[in-house]
């Protein structure tokens, strides 16, 4: 017979036939599994294919609207870093020449504030873009009789254009060139056509501007276009009608996406020129008075 053996005080151990008559426990039969359910695990899978895309759109938002806003804001130091090591050197004024995305005029809307400000370069491409305003090559320059035509992005990339629907008639658009400021002031809205010089257009900040007839007498200061309307950068802004030199107008057309995040439509606005001021070299650091027409 088995016996219990004593090793130690209060120690034992099994030994001999005793431990051999204790049976070893039955391993416990493993539930089934339970079985899936196709609609719930589809409706998990859709639930995490969502979630997915939510993040990827979310970081392509945070992407598009600040981070390169941030990239575009060191291209658009750099422009004008250039620019004014250019005026530095040479303070003749000259537009030939110029490559994409090259600088050659400053750009202020003083209703914006005294901190708006952007140098225009040369182009539209998405490259140029991407460092401020760009002028449409085949357009008119600062000055010039013609239609000056500027576009921007209005969300991301700095985003110049982003309030432009803001601007009321008579508003100042101010561009500084090498050696000369030039003053544009929006045109009348649609609205205020009728009645202009009774009302806004007699106004001191309005001198200058007016309803402009002949060719010009459907241009208003602001509108909104099919992205296709090329006409709006015209010399005569939707007509095909160019008039002689001495009869064209000097215009200033801005142009961007509408509605915002979105190129489902352009705004459009129309500015006159109506002042301009030669700048003296030995006047540093002077700016035109149309500069303190700030909100």
């Amino acid at each position: 017979m088995g016996t219990v053996e004593h090793i130690g005080r209060g120690a034992g151990r099994i030994s001999g036939d005793l431990g051999d008559l204790i049976p070893s426990p039955r391993p416990r039969a493993r539930p089934p599994a339970p079985s899936k359910d196709p609609v719930r695990t589809a409706v998990r899978t859709f639930g995490e294919v969502l979630i997915t895309l939510g993040i990827v759109v979310l970081l392509f938002v945070v992407y598009e609207v600040y981070w390169t806003d941030v990239i575009s804001a060191g291209k658009q130091k750099d422009a004008t870093t250039a620019l004014d090591d250019k005026w530095q050197q040479e303070r003749e004024e000259h537009f030939t020449g110029l490559g994409e995305g090259d600088g050659f005029a400053k750009m202020y809307i003083p209703a914006f504030g005294a901190d708006y400000h952007f140098t225009i370069v040369e182009g539209t491409t998405a490259a140029s873009l991407e460092i401020g305003p760009g002028h449409y090559t085949q357009t008119a320059y600062p000055g010039q009789s013609g239609n000056f035509a500027v576009a921007g992005h209005r969300v991301g990339k700095g985003a110049p254009f982003n309030d432009i629907n803001l601007i009321n008639s008579c508003d100042a658009i101010v561009v500084e060139t090498a050696d000369n400021w030039f003053v544009y002031r929006a045109l009348p809205k649609e609205e205020e056509k009728a009645g202009w010089a009774e009302g806004r257009g007699s106004e001191a900040q309005c001198k200058g501007v007016s309803v402009l007839g002949g060719p010009y007498e459907n241009v208003i200061g602001q509108q909104i276009v099919p992205p296709t309307d090329g006409s709006v950068i015209a010399p005569v802004p939707g007509s095909d009608v160019v008039p002689s030199a001495g009869e064209q107008a000097a215009l200033m057309t801005l142009t961007t996406c509408h509605p915002r995040f979105s190129d489902k439509e352009r705004l459009i606005v129309h500015a006159v020129l109506v002042k301009q001021w030669q700048k003296d070299p030995g006047k540093q650091g002077w700016t035109p008075p149309e500069m303190k027409e700030t909100a």
